[in-house]
């Protein structure tokens, strides 16, 4: 069923907290997204609002929120917060926006944090991590710049491959770059050495809720989006070289040695107001399948989050891409039916990427082998320094933001990682 609109997400509600009616701020009152954090007193459960981190567990120490889904966000992992009821984390985020309001109780100021004091840390360890490849945009260019010819299943079915969640980390986590077997260009000899095309994907990602399905089970397309707790910004960092030489039967070290995620969960409520129709599908592509095919899916399957990247290779950020979730060929809920179509059990803490958010306009190439066309045309950067993949010492950081006209938009926090050098064993 949808999430219907309520008082949290009045475009009118300000906050007490005056950085949270700032209008360049990710974390207005409209958001409250989840996260754990540490200023240095332990790792904790928190709720990002403007420049502060609201503490869940000193709101509950003054008696000022309880129940189930406050203790359950209020400790180190938010794994137990994903296995609540939706209504109970609605009643959460709804005594906290009341909290907050202008004409709230100020008696709360005593759990804020200032969040440039703390360190953001993993909301939870992911319990399975599926990385699919979703844009269509993305799939044709790439085969259209020598690439590999697309399987014909990418239109029917959203196709993924199951990443590596140990290392899956948080922003700010150093990009050491991996060493691994490939064949560098120009050359048919595989050699082993620090990956020399080093590249990023930006990605849209959510956490799932439980409890989720038994083994051997289905999950249709109502029970895929019930199945969504909220939603973050993922980096699936790539070893082009390493990939491109392993590929028989998919993806492996070339993905497995980091993806990056923002560390605020973004609750499916919160994004009510921003979802959108999904793709849909043209009178001459492929026919959805009935098990992905749901007429909520097609009214608002997608969401309207705009994503950027930005490069600062030391001289400032330049922002290289500009693109949007809407544009995705299959919708987030088609994902998770299809991970589950086969039997496979999901599991509150399961995190699922969407592949890399491309769209149709050249501005809107997600990664840098779809920028630089596999490397035959460098991306030159505003003081003119030229590139072609990442180098070390480059900090390549993610941004999103979710609109729509009449509401507030709200945001995800940076997903970002500094390229550090391979670690090369004496």
């Amino acid at each position: 069923m949808p999430i219907e609109l309520n008082a949290t997400h009045d475009p009118a509600r300000r906050s007490w907290v005056e950085s949270a009616n700032a209008a360049d701020t990710d974390f207005p009152i409209q958001n409250l997204p989840f996260g754990v954090f540490d200023d240095g007193r332990g790792a904790r459960g928190g709720v990002a609002l403007g420049d502060r981190i609201v503490d869940l567990g000193a709101l509950i120490e003054a008696g000022l929120i309880e129940g189930e889904a406050a203790k359950a966000a209020s400790g180190a992992s938010l794994l137990p917060l994903f296995e609540q009821p939706r209504e109970a984390v609605s009643e959460l985020r709804a005594a906290l926006s009341e909290l907050y309001r202008e004409g709230g109780n100020r008696g709360a100021q005593s759990a804020l944090v200032a969040m440039a004091s703390a360190k953001p840390l993993m909301p939870a360890k992911p319990t399975a991590f599926t990385d699919f490849c979703t844009s269509a945009d993305h799939i044709l260019r790439m085969a259209a710049n020598g690439g590999r010819p697309p399987q014909p299943a990418w239109a029917t079915l959203p196709v993924a491959y199951n990443g590596r969640a140990s290392s899956v980390a948080v922003d700010g986590t150093p990009v050491i770059r991996p060493v691994g077997q490939f064949v560098p260009r120009g050359s048919d000899s595989m050699q082993v050495g620090p990956e020399p095309m080093l590249d990023f994907e930006l990605e849209f990602g959510a956490w799932l809720r439980g409890p989720g399905n038994a083994l051997g089970q289905a999950v249709d397309m109502t029970r895929a989006d019930e199945l969504l707790f909220g939603c973050c910004l993922v980096n699936d960092w790539s070893a082009r070289a390493i990939q491109f030489y392993e590929m028989l039967l998919g993806p492996h070290l070339g993905k497995s040695f980091l993806t990056t995620v923002s560390p605020w969960v973004v609750t499916m409520e919160a994004l009510a107001p921003f979802r959108v129709a999904g793709r849909g599908r043209e009178a001459d592509e492929p026919v959805l399948p009935a098990y992905l095919d749901d007429p909520f899916d097609r009214e608002l399957g997608g969401f309207n989050v705009e994503l950027t990247a930005e490069i600062d290779i030391g001289s400032g950020a330049a922002t290289i891409v500009r693109t949007n979730v809407r544009e995705l060929f299959w919708t987030v809920a088609q994902m998770v039916a299809h991970q589950a179509s086969g039997g496979a059990p999901l599991e509150a803490g399961d995190l699922i990427a969407t592949g890399t958010v491309s769209g149709a306009a050249e501005e809107a190439r997600a990664c840098l082998v779809e920028i630089t066309k596999l490397g035959t045309e460098p991306l030159t950067l505003p003081d003119g320094t030229k590139r072609v993949m990442l180098e070390d010492g480059d900090t390549l950081t993610l941004r999103g933001k979710a609109r729509a006209e009449g509401y507030v938009p709200i945001g995800f926090g940076p997903c970002s990682g500094t390229i550090k050098p391979a670690r090369i064993e004496a």
